[in-house]
């Protein structure tokens, strides 16, 4: 229990830790919400607005069958619903297709751009416009550059403004006049009919800019969405886009209209083929019926023929139904034949007359496929060129699929003549029953044979011609309008509740960024927890907060400032360390301290120390022992930077402890013992024994001997020296020192090299100062700019 509750607490000061680490930062994430949600305004203050406008159709099944023929085929349900979705889809393609948008660009006019320039930002004009601009021709050219933008200002309802693109040239002219440009003559006209919103626009610059239809064909057909929202139906949506609600209505209504129009003119093209061929027929079937009914009067006439019937009516009456066999026989060969005739004489591009009576159902189902090939192939010219591969496939389709028509009509026709040929011979066997009848009689019967075969493909020709005529009168549309096209009142993009949530979300996610990256890429201590994460058997007996700009470096007399508090708190937990060490020795307690690297201010912390132990009236000798790199001389003095010191005293044996002593003039009860020359074998000499003598010596007079020793990491002088004194302060500079390079005391501390350590973290920066003005509580009076209170700092 008391395990999981340490852990339970563990993470709480975990999560409270990352709370403080970005709250502390809180004026960014202000500034940063605040900057962004600003350009989130600007973005939506000057981006156009784009308003959604949809219409729903339903594409009408014209190869739709009766109820007998759809039970007939139910078990083909899942090839007749992938049939239906692909004639869907080639529908859709051919509403998304470029020919049909660009027909309703061309009949609004939308490749024709009217904009009013404002302060800012120009808007588009659709609906009513002031004037007109006709471009009346253009000028032939292989530059293919873009016709520029007019800027026209209307002067009065008479006369206008013209200026080109660069707008360094301004031209008058009358409304009507011709004007010649270097790209073609335009003319512009007037829009008088309301004459308050004409009069609104005078003085104000007009943009008008000339597209290709192609250009913006394309355009609309990228923005344009048509969607089969339910596979099981023919509903169909259009959707788009556009900055002007009214324009995006238009050409989705344009857009059905252009649809169907084409979809009546291929089914036109349909039907007057079949009449032109029906009607060519006609003609030859009426001369041949007339030549017959010629030879059936002639022969009547010359042989003096009445009723000849009556004389073999028992004999005619059994040959009934054979008769009625050969005239089906003899239609179908004939009908085979034409069909043979006008497929040869015919062009491969032309279409083949539907449904002009062939019993065979298979003919007639590859004619209406040969034709449906025809037409998509010619739609696919109009966009494209015969060396298209998608061209020349279908060509090879129609080919084939012409072949095996003219296959299956020959395979017909010979069938056909075999049947007459069964016939003629059966014919034959009832002759000679009837061989009382005279030759006469046959011959007359051959006649009227003849006649009632032409009478029947006379009669069948007509009916067909009807009902051709019929289907190209009553051709309907073939997308039946559900919904036409309207828009919603409020724009759809840009989404403002959307934007700015993401904006907000944008200025607090980038200082979070910035604040995480910033703690991520850092290597260096910022605050006391640092160190107490790598550190952890090593207390911490004092924070040393930055001096700030224009502060001394060193403690003044009754200083109250936050650095001089400081050091008191880090002289009370000093006297910690030495309970029960020396309490009832007379000798002077031994503080060395070193840090890992140069610059970490163990001078600094050394020297400020001393002085706050001196203002106490203990008797404080401050030693410069890093006599490699000696830096104590920088608080002292010119001419007492030349005095004897520590490297002296241990080569000269006749010298005297006090001869190497200095009185600081900071606080009487300091001293000072320099470092003194700089050796060439600084780590030998600092273990003579002259060296334990001096320390020796100078605890025996002073009360506390501080030693300003080498980095303990890049020398071995103060591991050398380390056995001598009571405490080691190890100095960690917030800002500078590397995390990495605190293993070193926890190496040096594990392994014996050091001991009796405690740390000491210098120049903190004020947030992360644990005492002081953080908490509101301040020695000194400070003035401070308004931004800094505010901020804290």
């Amino acid at each position: 229990m008391i395990e999981n509750s340490n852990n339970q607490v563990a993470e709480e000061l975990s999560l409270r830790e990352v709370i403080e680490q970005y709250s502390r930062y809180w004026y960014f994430f202000v500034i940063g919400a605040a900057v962004a949600l600003f350009v989130a305004f600007l973005y939506l203050r000057y981006t156009p607005q784009l308003y959604q406008s949809q219409a729903t159709i339903i594409i009408k099944d014209e190869k739709s069958q009766s109820p007998l023929e759809m039970a007939a085929f139910s078990q083909f349900g899942s090839f007749l619903s992938r049939f239906k979705n692909n004639q869907i889809e080639n529908e859709l393609a051919i509403f998304n297709s470029k020919r049909i948008i660009s027909e309703a660009v061309k009949n609004l006019q939308l490749n024709i751009k009217y904009e009013v320039m404002g302060n800012i930002k120009t808007s588009e004009m659709y609906g009513y416009k002031p004037f007109e601009v006709q471009y009346q021709s253009f000028v032939e050219s292989d530059s293919r550059e873009p016709i520029p933008t007019l800027y026209i200002e209307m002067i009065s309802d008479s006369q206008f403004v013209l200026e080109d693109e660069t707008r360094s040239n301004k031209t008058t002219h009358k409304f009507g006049e011709r004007i010649p440009l270097f790209f073609g003559e335009i003319t512009v006209l007037p829009n008088l009919d309301a004459r308050e919103k004409f009069e609104a626009y005078l003085n104000r610059t007009i943009l008008v800019s000339y597209s290709s239809v192609e250009r913006v064909a394309l355009d609309f057909q990228s923005r344009v969405n048509i969607l089969n929202t339910d596979a099981k139906s023919n509903v169909v949506e259009l959707s788009i886009q556009t900055q002007n609600k009214a324009k995006g209505q238009d050409f989705l209504n344009e857009l059905i209209q252009q649809y169907n129009k084409d979809a009546v003119q291929d089914r036109n093209e349909i039907a007057r083929k079949t009449s032109e061929f029906i009607e060519s027929r006609l003609q030859i079937i009426t001369r041949e019926l007339d030549s017959v009914e010629t030879n059936k009067e002639d022969f009547k006439s010359t042989n003096r023929l009445t009723d000849i019937q009556a004389e073999a009516q028992i004999t005619l009456e059994n040959a009934s139904e054979f008769n009625k066999r050969q005239l089906d026989v003899a239609t179908q060969l004939e009908l085979s034949n034409t069909m043979i005739d006008y497929m040869k004489t015919s062009s491969a591009n032309e279409l083949l007359p539907a449904n002009i009576g062939i019993s065979n159902e298979n003919v007639g189902t590859a004619v209406n496929n040969y034709n449906e090939l025809i037409l998509y192939r010619n739609k696919l010219l109009q966009t494209s060129t015969p060396k298209n591969p998608v061209v020349q496939s279908v060509n090879e389709q129609i080919s084939q699929m012409r072949n095996n028509i003219l296959g299956s009509l020959e395979n017909s026709k010979n069938a056909l003549k075999i049947a007459m040929k069964d016939l003629n011979v059966q014919e034959n066997i009832i002759s000679s029953k009837i061989s009382q009848v005279p030759a006469k009689e046959k011959i007359f019967r051959g006649i009227e044979r003849q006649q009632t075969i032409k009478e029947q493909l006379y009669l069948f020709l007509l009916q067909q011609r009807e009902e051709a005529s019929i289907a190209l009168a009553a051709t309907s549309d073939r997308a039946k309008i559900v919904d036409s096209a309207y828009g919603s009142d409020q724009p759809v993009s840009p989404k403002k509740p959307l934007i700015y949530l993401g904006a907000l979300l944008a200025g607090l996610l980038i200082p979070f960024g910035g604040i995480y990256s910033f703690y991520l890429l850092s290597t260096k201590v910022k605050s006391r927890k640092d160190v107490e994460k790598q550190l952890k058997s090593i207390p911490i007996i004092g924070e040393i907060p930055k001096v700030q700009k224009g502060d001394s470096d060193l403690i003044q007399h009754n200083d109250r400032s936050i650095m001089a508090e400081a050091y008191r708190i880090l002289r009370t937990n000093l006297q910690y360390l030495f309970i029960n060490k020396l309490e009832e020795s007379e000798k002077g307690k031994t503080i060395i301290v070193t840090s890992t690297i140069k610059g970490e201010g163990k001078t600094f912390v050394a020297f400020n120390l001393a002085l706050t132990l001196a203002i106490t009236g203990k008797k404080v000798v401050l030693v410069g022992a890093d006599i490699r790199n000696p830096q104590l001389q920088r608080y002292l003095p010119e001419h007492l930077k030349a005095n004897k010191g520590l490297t002296e005293f241990i080569v000269y044996e006749n010298l005297e402890v006090s001869e190497v002593i200095t009185k600081s003039e900071y606080n009487e009860n300091l001293s000072i013992v320099l470092s003194g020359a700089i050796p060439p074998n600084p780590a030998e000499l600092l273990m003579q024994k002259r060296t334990a003598h001096f320390i020796e010596a100078l605890q025996k007079e002073f009360d506390y001997v501080i030693m300003d020793t080498a980095p303990a990491m890049l020398v071995t002088d103060t591991i050398i020296i380390n056995k001598l004194a009571d405490i080691t302060l190890y100095v960690v500079r917030a800002g500078y020192t590397d995390k990495r390079l605190l293993e070193f005391p926890q190496d040096a501390i594990n392994d014996g090299r050091l001991a009796n350590v405690a740390v000491i973290l210098n120049n903190v920066d004020i947030q992360n100062f644990g005492y002081g003005n953080k908490y509101g509580y301040a020695y000194s009076r400070e003035e401070r700019s308004l931004l800094q209170r505010i901020f804290n700092r």
